[in-house]
């Protein structure tokens, strides 16, 4: 699907785009030409490409899915953006991070943005709506604003990104302090990938966005720098806290390492307790339990009437005197 607008202060035309003529009268209308390519045919490329004398390399990169990037060509700026999104599983932590790339092609008096994927991309189709609705300032600026504005709606879906990660992050840490549970380091090892896959795409994008602020680019005004620069900034702030949240899963992960250590100890302690309780009594019952005979005169506690309940109560007062020792010494 292709679709162009041509707008100026105060006027939008929409242009239907059949065929390479179409494209053309598009391109050298009086004002800012933007032509949407959403899911282009091979037909549809080789007219976009001859039309705008694009580079089959460019249009292979959109396609082929590599990193973030910035080009500059004789007579446009070719930029390479990602959009991010969490795609929820059927589980708790099924989830990856899916990206979705849009390709900017930036002239002096022209922008092309094209996307590989049959539906409409929200980061375009906003700003794309703008314009037909003559809102703010970005009729009164060249198709490098009307860019930078595309640019910026994907960096704000980052900062979406990272609050839900975060917000996952602080529940997870929630329940290793409360119930912990082996499917918490399920989660976090899913947090960790969903990270890695984001820094794989934040870390290219804040060098292609920093190139697009430096300036010296085909397309991209003086004027339009600050705002790259601010986009820049944002993505500088993102890096930070894509490595800030992957360090709070590593100490989330050692916080519940050392949970489950400390409850471990607890039931150890537990049980070596009763095992210490258990060492003298056992010893006495022993004792008492061997076979000397019925009449035997070296045991005079075997014929003594009174001999069980004194062996019963003497048990009794080692295991009150054990308790005590334990609980005194903070054992229990």
């Amino acid at each position: 699907m292709i679709s162009a607008l041509v707008y100026d202060v105060g006027r939008v035309e929409r242009h239907s785009i059949d065929d390479e003529s179409d494209l053309e009268a598009a391109r050298v209308a009086p004002g800012t030409t933007w032509v949407r390519v959403s899911s282009p045919t091979e037909a549809e490329i080789r007219a976009i490409s001859e039309a705008f004398s694009l580079h089959p390399l460019e249009i292979e990169d959109v396609r082929g899915g590599v990193r973030p990037k910035v080009e500059e060509f004789d007579d446009h700026t070719f930029a390479l953006v990602k959009t991010v999104a969490l795609e929820r599983g059927e589980t708790t932590f099924d989830e990856e991070v899916r990206t979705q790339p849009i390709g900017l092609f930036l002239g002096e008096d022209w922008l092309v943005t094209m996307t590989d994927e049959e539906e409409r991309v929200p980061v375009v189709s906003d700003v794309w709506q703008s314009v037909e609705n003559q809102q703010g300032r970005i009729l009164k600026q060249g198709p490098d604003f009307a860019a930078y504005r595309v640019i910026d709606h994907a960096v704000e879906q980052y900062f979406d990104l990272l609050d839900t990660v975060g917000d996952t992050i602080e529940g997870i840490e929630e329940s290793i302090l409360t119930t912990p549970d082996s499917e918490l380091i399920e989660g976090l090892n899913a947090v960790r990938r969903d990270l890695l896959s984001f820094r794989k795409v934040v870390w290219p994008m804040r060098e292609a966005v920093g190139t697009l602020a430096r300036g010296d680019l085909v397309g991209v005004d003086e004027s339009t720098e600050k705002f790259y620069r601010d986009v820049y900034d944002h993505l500088v702030e993102i890096v930070d806290l894509t490595e800030t949240y992957r360090d709070l899963t590593r100490g989330a992960r050692d916080i519940y390492l050392n949970v489950v250590s400390q409850s471990t100890n607890e039931v150890m302690k537990r049980l070596t307790i009763v095992a210490t309780i258990f060492i003298p009594l056992t010893f006495v019952v022993g004792v008492y339990g061997m076979n000397f005979g019925e009449h035997a005169t070296n045991m005079p506690e075997l014929t003594w009437p009174y001999a069980y309940p004194a062996v019963i109560v003497g048990m009794t007062l080692v295991t009150a005197v054990l308790l005590i020792y334990f609980r005194r010494e903070g054992w229990m």
